[in-house]
């Protein structure tokens, strides 16, 4: 009795901050279909309004959000892909060969880790421009393809879920070494994929700084950077119910994004805990 109890109070703690977490997205929702007078008022609402209609017009004649959208689109899901290929090839080299140099090597991953961005600005941005990648989605997707974290979560997978035999007998069936990885290792790794390519996809969606110095050219500005402009408009910039259906319209493919792979973050999150 004692231990149902028990387990009913963590479920309600838990329901209870779920709840707590979902209110700031709730009231976003909420404030897209006011007017600013009546999101200012007090008490504010808490409820839906009937401007919604109103205010997606008025952001319409503000912004081309469907061009924004597949911009944001187009750049996160090429960085993903990249971060995905080069990290876990990354990972799995450090988990699996034993080469010299090789726990040196790690090391000194790990410690770029602990540099902040904003100390590598200038000469990221000096080698950017030397490049010619300014106003260049490239600057976007490239940099950052075999960071140091996904390097990290991709070693510590291989490590306790790759078996050793698995490779093995490919090796005695002849495969190559990228045979092995592609065909043989790569489905293994699947929830750590998962749940990188998450986390991957989110940072990239929500990059505001990178973009910021790259891009010129308001055609190929991000949802971040839209939203930015947006609210230095003159006419609907002081419209906080347009800024609030913006920011919803932003937010609102990542949830369900997230919605509809949770099983798989949640199992590439757990996986790796379990030594396979």
């Amino acid at each position: 009795m004692n231990r149902l109890a028990a387990k009913g109070t963590l479920y309600g703690l838990l329901l209870l901050v779920g709840l707590l977490m979902l209110i700031p997205f709730y009231w976003m929702f909420v404030l897209a279909t006011h007017e600013t007078h009546v999101i200012y008022s007090f008490p504010p609402p808490f409820w839906f309004g009937a401007s919604l209609s109103e205010n997606i017009a008025l952001m319409g004649q503000a912004i081309d959000f469907l061009s924004h959208l597949g911009n944001s689109i187009f750049v996160s899901a090429a960085n993903m892909a990249l971060v995905l290929l080069f990290c876990s090839m990354g990972g799995y080299a450090f988990a699996i060969y034993r080469f010299p140099g090789r726990k040196l090597l790690f090391s000194i991953l790990l410690g770029t880790m602990m540099i902040p961005q904003l100390a590598v600005i200038v000469p990221w941005f000096i080698l950017i421009t030397r490049f010619g990648w300014i106003n260049n989605y490239a600057a976007l997707i490239v940099p950052g393809c075999a960071n140091a974290f996904g390097i990290y979560w991709m070693r510590q997978y291989c490590q306790n879920n790759v078996p050793t035999s698995l490779m093995e007998a490919a090796k005695i069936d002849g495969c190559s070494e990228w045979t092995i990885f592609f065909r043989v290792i790569a489905p293994v790794l699947l929830p750590a994929f998962s749940a990188l390519g998450i986390m991957q996809f989110v940072n990239t969606w929500n990059d505001f700084m990178v973009p910021l110095l790259v891009l010129r050219n308001a055609k190929l500005y991000t949802l971040p950077l839209m939203l930015s402009y947006l609210r230095g408009d003159p006419l609907r910039g002081a419209n906080v119910g347009v800024l609030m259906l913006a920011s919803a319209c932003s937010v609102l493919p990542l949830l369900i994004a997230f919605l509809c792979a949770s099983k798989f973050f949640i199992s590439g999150l757990t996986a790796g805990a379990v030594k396979g």
